[in-house]
């Protein structure tokens, strides 16, 4: 039984008079959703599915998460937020924060939920929406905070019962489940101080130093935990069922918290849980490689995945197994795996079991899918350039009578693929004729290229006949014997003349294919040697020589060494209880970016074993990005913050500078774990 289904029974087995069965997902709007995220959505998907294969009304709900508070700034937002500025948002909720980007959406939460939302529309989801600033703000929930704050004692001891640490009265004593945001900074940065009997009243303070009440039936800027506020919406929406990530499935983790927390306290039995596995990535290269901080959002996947792909890996994978999306040649065999196993489906070839992995990921069963080979798109699409009309005359010269309207779906996707996660498969032809290659061949060899000009130049060929010629040119030019192993290393030496001489490579698409596809004269004066190198040509092979060197050196660190610098006096003594106020610790460098308007300086963050810190550190001129990632160093963890640049520096790293080395960052053994102090 596929594996929705077995989840579908045991929804209907707990509630079978039911007369809607909720399915939850939700997502909080911290950033680009990533596509591992959308497994949230996609396994709720699969059990609405088996649901109403087994005549129940079922629907998909979906929360946006836009009240939780802003833990960090991601890496986009930083991008455009050079000086740090967003930083004074942390703790402040997403719905709150302005949008970074500009544009008609007005706010942080607003911008990456229209971009998801927009992302996904080609799964035809139809997800009930929910807006959970919207949802406290109107009062929906007060019932419910109200009813956590009165039993707050019981919230405890059942969090407590999950703890390692010891707990003492005085914890819970000053325990409360929920979060005022503070009117002045906007921020949950408050802590309550008083609170009445009736749990209606509070007075509190904000880090911020202001000072404040807060009526519980009339004032709503305020937020439950996690961990209570989970449950809560269970109880206040019916859900049934609801997937979540290994680090919420594990035991102890937030399921298992949170389920007994609805049970205890809001007297609701917790919906089905269904932990999952996190979805892999693999094979980023060329252009899309990872320093670039790109999110791999469903609009990022989209653009190389068809979205009934996408659900395909999705249903085929059972949640506690993970997966990957693949950006090299493997993507290629999932494409070739979905065609085969979807035409078998549609032809009943399929078993029960992989018929219905077809049956819950096609989004539309009454469309016939198009499964031209993407494969081949990806060939002969290299070919031509992508050329519409000459890939459908290309399909028709081997006997495949595609038209745009089979491949469009996958046409822009096979050649996103090829030109950011292949570029080195790319088809590009030379400017110039390859002296440099044709000069070190033989004279059979120049002959043989001799001999294929001529053929090509004189025309009145089929792509038949060129083939055949292609590998009989090479038996022509010999002048003696050879055996048929010999003869096919010379052919194959032969076609890889041919390649280097007209687009630099060893190896491309099949040779009589490609001078079938491309305009004769865009290439046959590449294999035309009767005259010398004009000096047009050595003026362009000049220039590229020029540019590659350039190329090759332009991130080349530019440093002046000398004689060493005069060894300087020891400084006064200090004493032992000195050296100890000193707070010298190994951090590891986490990122490492460049400041706007700063030539000199970087913006590191580091992990100091407790936490995440940024300091700013004058030694761009000496080291690039990827030479102080993931290193670790040395660092005054307590020297007093302060703004370079911008941006607020919580320390300073130690290094070495002297004209004879430049400077040099003190690196220490990766062994060493971060937070070790240095005594």
């Amino acid at each position: 039984m596929f594996w929705a289904e077995k989840i579908a029974d045991q929804i209907i087995a707990r509630r079978p008079d039911k007369e809607e069965y909720v399915c939850a997902a939700g997502i909080s709007p911290s950033g680009s959703i990533h596509i591992g995220n959308f497994r949230d959505i996609a396994t709720s998907l699969m059990v609405v599915k088996a649901l109403r294969k087994k005549g129940k009304k079922a629907k998909l709900l979906f929360s946006w998460d836009e009240y939780d508070r802003m833990r960090k700034v991601p890496v986009n937002v930083q991008a455009v937020d050079p000086d740090g500025e967003y930083e004074k948002y942390i703790g402040a909720p997403y719905v709150d924060v302005p949008n970074p980007f500009g544009g008609e959406c007005k706010t942080y939460a607003e911008y990456f939920e229209k971009e998801f939302e927009e992302a996904v529309e080609p799964f035809k989801l139809n997800m009930d929406y929910r807006h959970q600033a919207e949802m406290y703000r109107s009062g929906k929930y007060t019932d419910y905070i109200i009813q956590a704050l009165q039993k707050r004692e019981q919230i405890f001891d059942i969090l407590a019962g999950f703890k390692t640490q010891e707990v003492t009265e005085e914890d819970k004593e000053n325990y409360y489940p929920v979060s005022i945001y503070c009117p002045k900074c906007h921020r949950d940065t408050t802590k309550i101080t008083f609170l009445s009997k009736d749990c209606l009243h509070a007075e509190y303070e904000c880090k911020c130093g202001h000072k404040g009440e807060f009526n519980f039936e009339e004032d709503h800027d305020c937020k439950l935990a996690w961990k209570i506020d989970w449950p809560m919406r269970w109880l206040y929406e019916g859900v049934d069922f609801e997937p979540g990530g290994k680090d919420h499935a594990a035991p102890g983790g937030s399921y298992d918290t949170s389920r007994i927390i609805s049970k205890e306290i809001f007297g609701y039995d917790a919906p089905f849980f269904q932990g999952y596995e996190f979805i892999g990535i693999k094979g980023l290269t060329g252009k899309m490689s990872g320093s670039s901080g790109l999110n791999l959002t469903p609009g990022a996947i989209l653009k190389l995945y068809e979205p009934d792909v996408v659900l395909w890996l999705y249903s085929k994978v059972e949640p506690t197994r993970t997966f990957d999306f693949c950006f090299d040649e493997v993507i290629l065999r999932q494409y070739f795996e979905f065609d085969k196993g979807y035409n078998d489906w549609l032809e009943g070839k399929l078993d029960e079991h992989n018929s219905e992995i077809y049956e819950y990921a096609i989004i539309e069963p009454d469309k016939k899918l198009s499964t031209v080979s993407m494969s081949l798109l990806v060939q002969l699409g290299s070919i031509v350039n992508f050329n519409v009309p000459m890939l459908e005359t290309m399909f028709e010269k081997i006997g495949l009578n595609y038209k745009y309207e089979d491949f469009k779906s996958r046409l822009d996707r096979a050649k996103f693929w090829l030109e950011n996660c292949a570029p080195e498969q790319v088809n590009k032809l030379r400017d110039t004729r390859n002296f440099e290659v044709y000069n070190a061949m033989t004279d059979e060899e120049k002959e043989q290229i001799k001999m294929l000009h001529e053929f090509i130049s004189k025309g009145g060929y089929s792509m038949d006949d060129l083939n055949t010629e292609l590998y009989d040119i090479p038996k022509r030019s010999l002048t003696h014997e050879v055996t048929d192993k010999e003869l096919k290393t010379i052919q194959g030496a032969f076609f890889k003349n041919v390649y280097k001489l007209i687009m630099d490579k060893d190896k491309g698409p099949r040779l009589y294919l490609f001078l079938s596809a491309v305009d004769t004269e865009s290439y046959v004066g590449l294999l035309d040697f009767s005259y010398p190198q004009t000096e047009e040509e050595i003026e362009i092979e000049k220039k590229k020589a020029e540019e590659a060197e350039k190329a090759l050196h332009a991130d080349d660190l530019v440093i002046e060494y000398g004689d060493p610098d005069p060894v300087e006096e020891v400084l006064p003594q200090i004493t032992k209880e000195t050296f100890d106020l000193m707070d010298l610790r190994v951090c590891k460098i986490l990122k490492c970016t460049e400041i706007r308007k700063s030539h000199s300086c970087y913006k590191l963050t580091l992990f100091d074993g407790l936490k995440e810190r940024v300091i700013v550190s004058s030694i761009k001129a000496y080291y690039k990005p990827e030479d102080l990632i993931g290193k670790k160093i040395i660092v005054v963890a307590n020297l007093e913050p302060t703004r370079i640049t911008g941006v607020n520096s919580e320390g300073m790293l130690l290094a070495a500078t002297n004209t004879a080395c430049a400077c040099k960052v003190i690196f220490v053994d990766d062994m060493v774990p971060e937070g070790t102090r240095i005594c």
